[in-house]
């Protein structure tokens, strides 16, 4: 008989504001089983997060454990001491988060902490768990296991980052790890070398997990059962092929036939049109590191430019290139035809103000002690030099644009928004300088399919309204099939296809443009195993993409 190793029943979980508490999770039951991975999928508010973190004993700041148990392997969560979690979490309960990038400590090496739980737990020496972590290293596949622990967060890519911290999770050998998003803001081609990795070590160490994402192809690739969330109640239950083959609940079956929104494929553009930016023949390097090796494409008015590719491909670094935070080597960037300075410090206000940016990492692109009137207000009165009750009646103008009441949101702090509502406020912020031009880097790759739709229609309606071009820099080819254009392909710091969308989609396909292609999940359990197969990967946990040993933190 295969032991139960957590046993959670009528868990709630309520969450605090202006001296209020409200239910956040209602009643939720759930088993997990030694080796066994449950899947808890849901739209954004679902609760999943919560659920993960309260089947730890754990609860976010403003949110408490109103009813229930969270037994693990006989010790009720909810009642223990702080001392007993404390001994628990690390040593037999791992977590590995979203965000690697901002989950890690900046300031030490990779290896400082991976050591750190092992050493305090008293599981191994500093010397042993160092030489454990390489080994797990290698058994994830990092390039350079016995020297990338010795580098810093930010001089590693996204995806070693990632598998970084589930070595880190499995330092100490746990009986069970929670994963929250661990792969959404990865490239697909990264997300296959990630999920092979995870699958095989929690399958060699016997470890049971908590899976949590937003993506139902990946959760059909690591779970062996699925739990359906939708605002703190279960709406069902079953094993993971049951559940992909007949899903009983209507809120299910909506799930599984989302990202319906496509836009229309837009005629070429006219051989004479000015671009509104143009990049031609950019080089860039960090020190003397190459990074981008003569780029060039252009976008023009009113259109969405897609450039998607691996991480390090050079996408981000396009991106800096654009904005003036990374001057190029040779080369240069045009607006309206015109030559812009290659450093933002020697640009205009003007100039400034015509290139806007809208980042992947809301929660980290906000300032979380400013209130959203002071956030949208700030670029307003730079920009625009409104103060005053001009201020307000402009940031509430913007709210608006964004779908958002104005007077529930002005004095908001960003804690107090979901995520979709924070990247809208990333928008809006955006929009307040009035630009020509705005770079979408991953926007939506944080997101739950129902919300990243939502936004998805929000910036098409806002192109449509102010003819704003847009850079949209994705690893996800629905997000593409969705929104653009044209698509710039980019690989290793080169442009290697380009091309109106419907071509793009339509083989002939450069080699690389064929790998992202087949490297998109598929809502079918066997899918990844077979994909690993078809590449000549006899083990799950061997790399899946060869050159994924040389990947670049650009």
């Amino acid at each position: 008989m295969v032991e139960t190793l957590l046993k959670v029943r009528g868990l709630k979980i309520e969450g605090r504001s202006d001296e209020t508490w409200s239910p956040i999770v209602n009643g939720i039951d759930l088993d997990l089983c030694k080796g066994e991975v449950l899947g808890l999928i849901g739209e954004s508010g679902a609760g999943k997060s919560t659920v993960g973190l309260a089947s730890m004993g754990f609860t976010r700041d403003g949110c408490r454990i109103s009813a229930g148990s969270v037994e693990f392997d006989g010790i009720d969560l909810v009642q223990a001491a702080a001392s007993t979690k404390r001994d628990l979490l690390g040593r037999r309960i791992a977590y590995v988060a979203q965000s690697a990038a901002a989950s890690f400590n900046p300031a030490h090496r990779l290896i400082d902490q991976h050591t750190e739980a092992p050493v305090q737990h008293g599981v191994m020496s500093r010397s042993d768990s160092e030489a454990d972590g390489v080994e797990l290293y290698r058994k994830l596949r990092l390039p350079n296991p016995e020297e990338i622990g010795f580098r810093y967060p930010h001089q590693v890519s996204g995806g070693q980052l990632q598998r970084a911290m589930t070595a880190m999770a499995m330092s100490c050998r746990p009986d069970m790890i929670i994963f929250d998003e661990p792969t959404t803001a990865l490239d697909v081609t990264t997300q296959i070398e990630v999920l092979a990795s995870i699958r095989k070590i929690v399958e060699e160490f016997d470890t049971a997990a908590i899976y949590i994402t937003h993506d139902l192809a990946v959760v059909a690739q690591m779970a062996d059962k699925i739990k359906v969330l939708l605002k703190g109640d279960e709406v069902e239950e079953a094993e993971t092929r049951e559940m992909l083959a007949h899903p009983k609940e209507d809120y299910t079956k909506s799930l599984w036939a989302v990202r319906s929104f496509k836009r229309p494929q837009k005629p070429a553009v006219q051989s004479t049109s000015v671009p509104v930016v143009s990049v031609q023949n950019v080089t860039a390097a960090y020190g003397k590191v190459p990074v981008l090796h003569d780029v060039s494409f252009d976008m023009h008015a009113g259109r969405t430019v897609a450039v998607v590719g691996e991480s390090g491909s050079g996408k981000s670094t396009t991106a800096r290139c654009i904005t003036g935070l990374l001057p190029p080597v040779q080369g240069q960037i045009e607006l309206d035809g015109i030559p812009l300075p290659a450093d933002y410090r020697k640009r205009d206000k003007s100039q400034l103000r015509q290139v806007q940016m809208i980042y992947q990492m809301a929660d980290t692109a906000l300032n979380p002690r400013k209130t959203i009137g002071e956030l949208i207000g700030r670029p307003v009165q730079f920009y625009m030099g409104l103060t005053g009750s001009d201020r307000r009646r402009r940031v509430e103008q913007l709210l608006e644009e964004i779908e958002l009441e104005p007077s529930q949101y002005f004095n908001r702090l960003p804690s107090e928004l979901s995520g979709g509502q924070k990247q809208r406020i990333g928008i809006a912020r955006a929009l307040a300088a009035e630009p020509k031009f705005i770079i979408c880097d991953e926007v939506t790759s944080a997101l739950d399919q129902l919300v990243a739709e939502g936004i998805l229609k929000l910036l098409a309606r806002l192109q449509d309204e102010l003819n704003l071009t847009y850079m949209f820099i994705t690893h996800d080819l629905a997000t593409v099939r969705s929104i653009a254009d044209e698509v710039v392909v980019m690989k290793e710091g080169r442009v290697v296809e380009q091309g109106l969308k419907e071509d793009m989609f339509r083989p002939p396909h450069h080699p690389y443009t064929d790998l992202l292609l087949s490297s998109v999940p598929e809502m079918d359990p066997d899918w990844l195993t077979n994909l690993l197969n078809e590449r000549g990967v006899d083990n799950i946990g061997d790399a899946a993409i060869d050159k994924m040993e040389n990947e670049s933190p650009v």
